[in-house]
């Protein structure tokens, strides 16, 4: 070999080498970033929804999964609401420790946060019904609360045999009036408070990462948010997470009346108590299919203005509840079986 060959081969072998170390190494795969914005989906008819034979389509009229459809609509996680002691009416019953925690499961599975939500009643807790469950009806106050602990910490205790521990739990649905009326009535503000406690501890003597939710209705009224929130801080009610609902429909008024107030509302909440703040309930008339689709985007848009990320979350109730099945205005699915596009509000 002549020598300028040799010294030519050897310059190619040593760029080569040097090209070769000179090369990026992989780098590891960035792991997938926190959620902290939830857009959610209250579903508790869903599992007597599919029990009585209703069919759910997608798009193309396609039978699909209920939660394949919310999902693929920027669902990512679901509310289930727990009764104590329910009868088997479609409408107004089940939600028991042991359906929700099958369902809490099902969700699970495909990868949905989970939130449960306390009637502490055998069926339905708001503003005006706040109805003991039957068994607890002439119980003294201290066994009151003893029971409110128990069955908050059994019902979790049955998730977490699921393999599900739920992200948020709320101790009560709605009560600005309070619960378990008349021992918690809001008129009974200490006794109210001690209730809210025994929950709360009952969910952190289990996981202390649990969230904890107090709930009221109309978001949109500061005074109203004031004068509960207030109330529950003198009397020493421990929670981590405000919550409100938001039906423009049941005030009256179209939701761009009411709308910035919404937002004044959830930012004041957080500046005022050093707490953040989740929309767990929102609707619209499914018959006015663009302006619910507005009104959700309004909604999830000053949801996301609250500073520092303040704002957990917005959950749709009942989306899937179509008003064939379930006689309900305010769901956001169509007569046919397929969802409304007004869901698609949630993927923005």
């Amino acid at each position: 070999m002549k020598l300028t060959t040799f010294l030519l081969l050897s310059f190619s072998f040593t760029l080569l080498a040097c090209n070769d170390k000179e090369k990026p190494k992989p780098k590891p795969p960035v792991p997938p970033a926190e959620t902290t914005f939830f857009r959610g989906a209250d579903i508790s008819w869903l599992a007597q929804m599919e029990a009585t034979g209703y069919v759910f389509y997608d798009e193309n009229g396609n039978p699909s999964d209920c939660l394949d459809l919310l999902m693929a609509r920027g669902i990512n996680a679901i509310r289930l609401r727990v009764f104590v002691h329910p009868n088997s009416d479609k409408i107004n019953g089940h939600c028991s420790p042991e359906e929700t925690a099958v369902m809490a499961a099902r969700a699970k599975a495909k990868g949905l946060a989970v939130m449960l939500d306390f009637h502490y009643s055998d069926t339905w807790a708001d503003p005006g019904h706040q109805t003991k469950p039957v068994t607890w009806a002439a119980v003294p106050f201290a066994a009151l609360k003893d029971s409110v602990y128990i069955h908050t910490f059994q019902t979790i205790q049955l998730l977490k045999q699921a393999g599900v521990t739920p992200k948020w739990v709320q101790i009560g649905n709605e009560i600005p009036s309070g619960m378990l009326w008349p021992d918690g009535h809001v008129n009974n503000p200490l006794q109210l408070a001690q209730l809210i406690n025994s929950g709360n501890q009952a969910v952190k003597d289990i996981d202390t990462a649990i969230q904890t939710i107090v709930h009221i209705d109309q978001g949109n009224d500061n005074g109203r948010f004031r004068w509960f929130f207030d109330l529950m801080q003198q009397n020493g009610a421990q929670f981590d997470i405000i919550g409100a609902s938001y039906y423009p429909h049941w005030l009256g008024t179209d939701y761009t009346v009411t709308i910035s107030d919404l937002g004044n509302n959830l930012n004041d909440m957080v500046a005022r108590y050093n707490k953040p703040v989740m929309i767990v309930e929102v609707g619209g008339d499914y018959w006015q299919v663009q302006n619910s689709k507005d009104l959700l985007m309004a909604t999830i848009g000053v949801a996301l203005d609250v500073p520092n990320k303040q704002c957990l979350g917005v959950f749709y109730w009942e989306p899937q509840g179509a008003k064939p099945w379930s006689g309900y205005q305010l769901n956001c699915w169509q007569d046919n079986g397929r969802p409304s596009p007004a869901l698609d509000a949630f993927l923005y």
